[in-house]
């Protein structure tokens, strides 16, 4: 009977370390999961765009630096012009133009619009990589607008001047 009980009780423990496996695995991979990561079309002299892709690091995000310019790729991608800046990245299928927040494109990732992407036209002071006291701290009002395919916009995010 003790062998039987010893064997018992070690199938159990196997059990139950299997079960403390399964719900503490989610978890971890979560912890260990790759950060998501974005191309990125700049001029390879730009700086504003090197602090941008500097604030997106800093939010967990990965680079790959294209340093050729971003008119092309924007014009690929579909992001009309009027909605330009210094920069284009590409991330799970979105376009990403501008100084946009690391905030706005989590949100945008978690909420899989159907979009063309996000913007920041412009080169507004106070947008990430356009902040600090390189501007005085200084910030504009500006909007982080969502592009739907066909080029019409809605306010996906607003700063305040600051």
């Amino acid at each position: 009977m003790s062998r039987l009980h010893s064997i018992a009780r070690t199938t159990r423990r196997a059990w139950l370390a299997g079960i403390a496996v399964m719900v503490l695995a989610p978890s971890t991979m979560v912890a260990y999961a790759a950060p998501a990561t974005l191309q990125v079309w700049k001029d390879p002299n730009c700086g504003c765009c090197k602090d941008w892709i500097a604030h997106l690091e800093k939010s967990e995000f990965a680079a790959t630096v294209i340093e050729q310019g971003n008119s092309a790729a924007r014009a690929r991608l579909g992001m009309p012009q009027k909605f330009g800046s210094c920069h284009t990245a590409l991330i799970q299928g979105y376009v990403i133009e501008g100084h946009v927040p690391a905030a706005d494109i989590q949100r945008l990732l978690k909420a899989k619009p159907k979009a063309l992407g996000l913007s920041v036209p412009g080169m507004p002071i106070g947008s990430p990589g356009m902040d600090g006291p390189a501007y005085d701290n200084w910030r504009d009002a500006y909007q982080v607008l969502l592009i739907q395919r066909d080029g019409s916009t809605t306010v996906f995010n607003t700063y305040p001047r600051g």
